[in-house]
């Protein structure tokens, strides 16, 4: 988890090669590609030369039917990501001419990764043997059963683990890439990237595929007896706050009992479990942002840098100084 400082010589064509095939995420491809040439845009000259390939070249049809054209795999790349997708990615997988050309150029990559379930093409190449990686949700348990040599993350947007990247699903390869840019050209071309993408806020790698309230939000909405979506709601915008049983249950019109049985059917988990999950997420915005200990305690209703430090470290592995150190930007 060390902080990827290095830049690309201006006058450098960067070559990039991302690997689609039939059936793979639409997304995942034009997502990183537009990243990519986003970053050409109001220079002088090109940075990244961005390809697309395939096992056979040609039209490929992605998962929504949408064409993409593709020259046949080959080549030595400089970035090389493989797309995921559903159909087709079984295929992809045991393609022996894409098998070899990924073990052949991988190890001459300056770097090399995955977009969401593209980490299982490069697991059957052997490429992710020992190494720490990220795929989407639904599929991070296939992928730890399947390839028992591989730490899945099934938290991380996304991970890197020396010279290899890998993301979760879909729009994550965005992110991704934003972060690829970043590490060779700087922070301020990327913030400029997302800018102009429109993007609400750039993500980064160790943040949750899910957030606490997107969980409890998306769990609270499928159960129409638990009317959670607005406390929800109020209760991130008031983290400094009480946030306790008795309270809550009053904001919502329940007996503490019925508030406490209905809130964790609804969200997955109790109250107290739940709200400190909402303070940890927010911790670790504030301690990205380099804010002091005392507070973002303050700011998040830990009450003191103490009780910020044990929460964070039972649940992160890691004293919060640690990850501001790490995670802090420059």
């Amino acid at each position: 988890m060390t902080k990827i400082v290095y830049f690309l010589p201006m006058t450098k064509l960067h070559r990039v090669v991302i690997v689609a095939y039939e059936g793979c995420q639409l997304l995942d491809v034009t997502g990183p590609a537009a990243v990519f040439g986003a970053a050409n845009e109001g220079r002088s000259h090109q940075v990244y030369d961005v390809t697309i390939v395939s096992p056979d070249g040609g039209a490929v049809v992605t998962n929504c039917g949408v064409a993409l054209q593709s020259r046949r795999i080959g080549g030595q790349p400089e970035t090389l990501l493989v797309a995921g997708g559903s159909r087709g990615l079984k295929a992809a997988t045991m393609r022996p001419d894409l098998r070899r050309w990924l073990r052949k150029v991988a190890p001459k990559t300056r770097r090399y990764g995955s977009v969401c379930t593209g980490a299982f093409v490069l697991a059957a190449a052997g490429l992710l043997d020992g190494k720490r990686v990220a795929t989407h949700w639904a599929s991070c348990q296939r992928l730890a059963e399947r390839y028992a040599t591989l730490d899945v993350d099934a938290d991380s947007l996304y991970v890197v683990d020396g010279k290899v990247w890998t993301s979760a699903g879909v729009t994550t390869g965005i992110d991704m890439a934003l972060a690829l840019v970043e590490a060779d050209l700087g922070a301020a071309t990327a913030n400029l990237i997302a800018r102009h993408f429109v993007l609400y806020a750039r993500r980064p790698g160790y943040q949750s595929q899910f957030s606490p309230l997107l969980q409890a939000q998306t769990s609270a909405q499928s159960a129409a007896e638990a009317p959670f979506v607005t406390l929800i709601d109020w209760m991130q915008a008031h983290l400094d706050q009480p946030l306790d049983v008795p309270a809550l249950a009053a904001r919502a019109g329940l007996s503490e009992r019925s508030f406490y049985r209905k809130f964790t059917d609804a969200t997955g988990k109790t109250p107290a479990h739940f709200v400190e999950s909402l303070r940890l997420d927010a911790a670790r915005t504030l301690l990205a942002e380099g804010l002091p200990l005392k507070a973002i305690a303050a700011r998040v209703g830990l009450r003191s840098s103490a009780r910020l430090g044990q929460a964070f470290e039972r649940r992160f592995g890691m004293a919060p100084s640690l990850f501001r150190e790490m995670h802090a930007a420059a």
